[in-house]
């Protein structure tokens, strides 16, 4: 069975965009292939974090795998920094990286650009290299990522090249999967931007834990276009937003929204779109209320899934080190 590796970072509360984009679909890959999940902290510190509130927001997103269907029956569900061999990888491949294709990441250019001061840490430019280790560490056939990883996935399999080039066949080369809708839902606020759970507008975005009245607030200010037309056109990115989020929660192609709203306004497509979400969030949000009244016991499930990664990474990190002459 060939493998796959995804991860999400735990920094703020999950959106609808990680559900709709990535752990919706965890869901189905654990039946289909050998599947690691993993809560990627360490790439949370790249940016300033409080640490009571990292650690609430690594066991909120473990409930929030669990609630949505992820079964560590059927996968591994790491958390990234109780697994050393992440860290320890990525500083060998960091000795095949270049400066220059880092400082043209598109990601690292947006976020030192809204970065507080002028002084960004060198983890916010050097974690694409981790994201690379991320995936090579657990010679993943595929990657399941958004639109906006493609970058990263490219660096990472330059980084096979070089390694393999230097070393031989050894480093498997991943290939990314990356769903046609719903696997970049953008913010309500200004769809020309990806929605983002650490957006300081709460307005932008929903989060998993929002309560009914709340959802259908924010769809109903959601930024749309004055034509009034359900359609899904990328030129008007407002609407097309909340197709695809009406498309992905409902399972239903964008055209067999459309069709269901012609001669229907904004308005109603609106309310329908909020009961939808109202509907599908709350299992979830009830489920994850409960995983979260014990804390040990999460903490127990990270701990265990986290070691058996050790068990199953570390083998293949010693083939690496052989390579490279370590003692």
């Amino acid at each position: 069975m060939q493998s796959l590796v995804s991860g999400i970072q735990p920094s703020g509360t999950p959106t609808i965009g990680h559900l709709l984009g990535t752990v919706r679909n965890w869901a189905y890959f654990q039946e289909k292939y050998k599947c690691i999940f993993f809560i990627a902290d360490l790439h949370a510190i790249t940016m300033p974090q409080d640490a009571v509130a990292l650690n609430d927001s690594s066991l909120k997103l473990m409930a929030f795998f669990l609630a949505a269907g992820v079964d560590p029956k059927k996968c591994l569900m790491p958390i990234q920094s109780q697994v050393p061999q992440h860290a320890e990888f990525c500083w060998i491949l960091s000795c095949f990286a270049y400066i220059g294709e880092l400082s043209r990441m598109t990601q690292f250019k947006d976020k030192a650009q809204s970065a507080s001061s002028k002084a960004e840490p060198f983890g916010l430019f050097a974690y694409p290299v981790l994201m690379a280790a991320d995936i090579l560490l657990h010679e993943a056939d595929f990657v399941a990522v958004g639109a906006d990883q493609k970058q990263h996935i490219e660096l990472a399999r330059n980084l096979v090249n070089r390694f393999n080039l230097k070393y031989g066949e050894i480093l498997k080369m991943p290939e990314p999967i990356i769903p046609e809708f719903g696997a970049r839902v953008m913010s309500l606020q200004d769809p020309t931007k990806k929605m983002s759970k650490s957006d300081s507008n709460f307005q932008n975005f929903i989060s998993v834990e929002d309560d009914p009245g709340t959802i259908t607030k924010k769809i109903k200010r959601a930024v749309t276009d004055s034509e009034g037309i359900v359609a899904y056109d990328p030129s008007r990115p407002g609407i097309a937003n909340l197709v695809e989020i009406y498309s992905a929660v409902g399972g239903m192609s964008v055209n067999a929204v459309t069709d269901q709203y012609t001669g229907i306004g904004y308005g109603q497509f609106k309310l329908d779109l909020a009961d939808l979400l109202i509907e599908t969030l709350s299992p979830i949000q009830s489920e994850m209320l409960k995983l979260l009244e014990d804390k040990a016991h999460l903490k127990h499930l990270m701990r265990e899934q986290s070691e058996k990664v050790i068990a199953k990474t570390e083998p293949f990190l010693r083939k690496i080190k052989d390579l490279i002459g370590f003692v």
